[in-house]
């Protein structure tokens, strides 16, 4: 199978697989991409990229706190990190970051 997709790429977009780099899996395993899992009917933030979110929200709340951030630089992050939650499930993530806004910021 990996064969006819290899020749397919080849011919057809003149492109090739690396032979390091080839996972078949199950669709319903979904397919790690750019920090979400794509599943058949919906994405989901991938675990790692979460934890990593988290982790620099708790220092930028950290900075803030310490008087070495503004508001307005704390805030900026957690819009970006909202938008990054906006195109898969994370319906708790998100819930966690506005608690996190509500505690820290005063908003």
């Amino acid at each position: 199978m990996i064969s006819q997709i290899d020749k397919f790429l080849r011919a057809e977009l003149k492109l090739g697989l690396h032979p390091q780099k080839i996972i078949l899996r199950k669709l319903s395993q979904g397919i790690d991409f750019l920090g979400y899992v794509i599943l058949p009917y919906h994405r989901v933030l991938r675990t790692k990229t979460k934890r990593r979110m988290f982790r620099k929200v708790n220092e930028k709340v950290r900075d803030w706190e310490s008087g070495q951030t503004s508001r307005k630089s704390l805030e900026q992050a957690l819009q970006s990190y909202f938008g990054m939650l906006k195109p898969c499930r994370a319906w708790r993530s998100k819930q966690e970051l506005k608690l996190k806004r509500m505690l820290d910021t005063g908003s």
